[in-house]
């Protein structure tokens, strides 16, 4: 369990794969050396193959050494920063307009705490960092000069692809198409169509819901009836409009209070916890605002 959660076992197998590679490669060199003098060029770069297979051997070799000595290293994040609204846009098309060469670039959705081996072989001690901010979208060059990952609104299912460029899907950080977008609260319903963003209708409504027990009265028993009986007369309601405006749009989002997001799963393709307070229409702003933030870390 010990050597799984500080990544020897990984870095022991790596290092004997690579050991086995360098010796490979050592004997064509040799068997190059014996050979006709065009066959110079092939052994020049099998020796600077193993020249790099050395050198990353002894870094994870280090590796090996730190992780066996105890702990990870404690590393911050480069660089982080709350995104919305022009600057999301500004972050994914900058990352899209990368050009790395052919698979000199790595996208990856980061689903739980123990990245693909892609993405640790790319980012060496700083794939701890991935660990931190997953689910999240990785982008590296082989280069070491671009590592980021970004929060997705949208999240994919997990993949890992080398290309040329960064695969970071509009959908993924922007409302695009037609798209079907509720806020429920226990007492508060609010829905907003967008289309590319823009809001073409909306319908709100609050709902008469008990929220303290006072003294005297019936019982606190009779009390939580009512009140649960009133949450779901609301809930009822707002499936309803749901299922209505939900026709025809592309995506589904249900954001709102834990406690009822539950309720209404099975309508939405998406959903997630927000805290956004007031009248119907205020409370929808600041809940589609809050949704589509892109948390932006450098590795």
């Amino acid at each position: 369990m010990l050597d799984r959660l500080l990544g020897r076992r990984h870095l022991k197998e790596r290092i004997d794969e690579l050991e086995a590679e360098c010796e490979s490669l050592q004997a064509q060199a040799e068997s190059a050396k014996e050979s006709r003098a065009d066959a110079v060029s092939a052994r020049q770069e099998a020796e600077r193959e193993v020249n790099r297979l050395e050198d990353r051997i002894t870094e994870l070799e280090d590796r090996l050494e730190r992780a066996e000595g105890g702990a990870e290293p404690d590393l911050p994040y480069r660089y982080e920063e709350r995104c919305r609204g022009d600057r999301v846009a500004a972050v994914a098309d900058r990352l899209r307009s990368v050009d790395a060469g052919r698979e000199g670039a790595l996208t990856a959705f980061v689903e739980g705490d123990e990245p693909p081996d892609q993405v640790r072989e790319t980012l060496g001690d700083r794939a701890s960092l991935v660990s931190r901010a997953a689910p999240c979208l990785v982008c590296a060059d082989d280069a070491g000069l671009v590592a980021a990952a970004l929060s997705l609104p949208i999240e994919p299912e997990p993949f890992v692809e080398w290309d040329d460029s960064f695969r970071v899907d509009p959908a993924w950080v922007r409302p695009t198409g037609r798209l079907c977008f509720a806020l429920v609260r226990s007492d508060t319903f609010a829905l907003g169509v967008y289309e590319d963003g823009e809001r073409v209708e909306f319908v709100g409504f609050e709902s008469d819901v008990m929220n303290e027990h006072s003294k005297g009265g019936f019982s606190q028993d009779r009390f939580e009836r009512r009140r649960d009986a009133q949450i779901d007369e609301h809930l009822e309601k707002a499936a309803e409009s749901i299922e209505r405006h939900a026709d025809g749009a592309d995506h589904v989002v249900i954001v709102g209070e834990r406690s009822v997001l539950g309720e209404l799963r099975e309508l939405a393709d998406t959903t997630a916890r927000v805290d956004a307070t007031g009248d119907p229409a205020d409370a929808l702003d600041h809940a589609f605002s809050d949704f589509w933030r892109v948390n932006v870390r450098g590795l």
